[in-house]
């Protein structure tokens, strides 16, 4: 049986899938490894654990389907993670992963010697996000000097695995596009930028096309992951962007959702949009002729997390969810506002703080917890309001994430956005799911991207309550003119006095 393999390079673990030829899934593993928070803000991991996993992922979904043929290894991975290698290409230091808040200083500085935020968006057509890579090269310099002396090459998480699979030094668009030092518009290493910021441009990978190959197993990578040496590897893509394939996100009109820790909403461009004011991220698709859109909230499936761990510990999620189900839309008038990290779109605030707005002594355990979903929506429709500018309608929303299993977080999607919620088969397997089909595009089984999000099989179908869209269009009205007015008071509670 002929297949294609899809690994992807997760925060908390690695999968690695096997699809067949018609898009179909044939097997999973997953192997978890943890992750480190040295200080206060910081977030690493040591690269030999994304080996160790992706060895084990790969044999436990080899062991699952014997003597299937793998046509093509695609990849994927965190995005914004730095990856500092030496000469002989041995890492430096543990990862600096995309949630590190480290290097908010670098990132200013980088803004300020670039002409500010419309500097970086006329170079880069985003601005200098701390989560990006390009800050932390910048944090390295001026931190650990000697490591940083000794650099020679910054990659990011898959394209770490792929040097590792195929002794290649190589990334692609759509991962580049997240360093904040890449111009999406042409598809190439924003120069002008890179040369302000005082960065070596060797330091930074040869880029190419997502369904590109940039290498071929060697006998050190077949021996290290039992795969067969000569399979050709392709670029493959950032989680965040080539998920969207994985849902069969691709065309006009389409949007996906993700709620996992974060909560992520996307849509394919078909041209370079310009990105007013920097608040959304405009990268490169893996579709060569196509863009991706996206805005990322930083609390979504990890605010549901919170809520159950800190007040409902005894509680599954499950009876939570059941107990959501029993309140009406509208939650009897209780927002919740998701910021308990802070947020990133459409407010791009390290000092935004969550809340329950209009609670009352009549509101039970299941308001509150329909009051974090709506929320968790309610920022992606702040989102989907920055894009309409775009032209980016919703005619159809693709939901995945953990998020998406639950049915009644699709419904409020439905009813939020006013249009069908549908979920596809390979969207529940994540980012791997992307990485196969962009390395079927590579081995010819499809001839382009959009042929190959045309495989994605629908699963479920939500359609909107009229009634429950209009209580969700009055409560959204509320719930947008709150930051506004709270941003002010978030600020003065981040006061080191308050920090005890």
């Amino acid at each position: 049986m002929q297949a294609l393999l899809g690994i992807d390079i997760g925060t908390s673990g690695c999968k690695a899938l096997l699809i067949g030829t018609d898009g179909a899934v044939i097997a999973a593993d997953t192997a978890t490894y943890p992750l480190a928070q040295p200080r206060p803000g910081w977030t690493e991991q040591d690269p030999e654990l994304w080996i160790e996993g992706a060895r084990k992922a790969v044999a436990g979904a080899l062991a699952k389907a014997p003597g299937v043929d793998i046509l093509c290894v695609g990849l994927s991975g965190q995005m914004h993670g730095l990856t500092p290698l030496d000469a002989g290409h041995r890492v430096l230091r543990p990862a600096i992963l995309w949630n590190d808040q480290r290097n908010s200083a670098e990132c200013e500085a980088l803004a300020k010697a670039a002409g500010g935020s419309e500097g970086l968006l006329a170079a880069t057509n985003n601005r200098m996000l701390v989560g990006y890579t390009g800050g932390k090269i910048l944090w390295m310099r001026n931190h650990e000097p000697e490591l940083f002396a000794r650099m020679t090459l910054m990659l990011n998480p898959k394209d770490y695995l792929r040097l590792r699979l195929t002794g290649e030094v190589a990334s692609e668009v759509s991962d580049a596009s997240g360093t904040g030092l890449f111009d999406v518009r042409r598809r190439q290493w924003a120069k002008g930028l890179i040369e302000t910021a005082g960065i070596d441009p060797a330091l930074l990978p040869p880029v190419f096309e997502s369904q590109e190959v940039t290498g071929r197993i060697s006998a050190k990578g077949a021996a290290l992951f039992g795969l067969p040496e000569g399979v050709p590897v392709a670029g493959g893509g950032g989680d965040s962007v080539i998920q969207t394939i994985g849902s069969g996100v691709i065309a006009p009109g389409e949007l996906q959702t993700t709620i996992g820790t974060a909560g992520i909403l996307a849509a394919a461009l078909d041209v370079p949009q310009d990105n007013p004011d920097g608040k959304l991220q405009v990268f490169c698709n893996v579709a060569p002729d196509k863009w991706h859109c996206m805005g990322v909230s930083l609390n979504a499936g990890g605010a549901m997390g919170w809520f159950r761990d800190t007040l409902c510990a005894d509680v599954s999620f499950d009876q939570l969810v059941a107990e959501a189900a029993e309140s009406p839309a509208g939650a009897r008038g209780l927002l919740f506002l998701p910021y308990l990290n802070g947020e990133r779109c459409p407010h791009p605030d390290p000092l935004a703080r969550g809340a329950f707005v209009g609670l009352t002594a009549r509101h039970q355990r299941g308001d509150m917890t329909r009051a974090l979903m709506e929320g968790v929506v309610h920022a992606f429709i702040d989102m989907h309001a920055l894009m309409q500018p775009m032209g980016i309608a919703g005619r159809v929303v693709k939901a995945s994430g953990g998020g998406a299993r639950s049915a009644l977080w699709r419904q409020i999607q439905a009813d939020m956005f006013g249009c069908d919620v549908v979920t596809t088969e390979g969207a529940a397997e994540g980012a791997a799911f992307g990485a196969a089909l962009v390395a079927g595009v590579a081995a010819g089984v499809w001839p382009d991207a959009t042929t190959a999000a045309r495989s994605c099989r629908d699963l479920t179908c939500d359609v909107p309550d009229p009634a429950a869209s209009v209580v969700y269009a009055r409560a959204h009205q509320i719930y947008r003119s709150l930051y506004p007015v709270l941003s002010d008071r978030f600020a003065a509670l981040g006061d080191a006095i308050f920090d005890q």
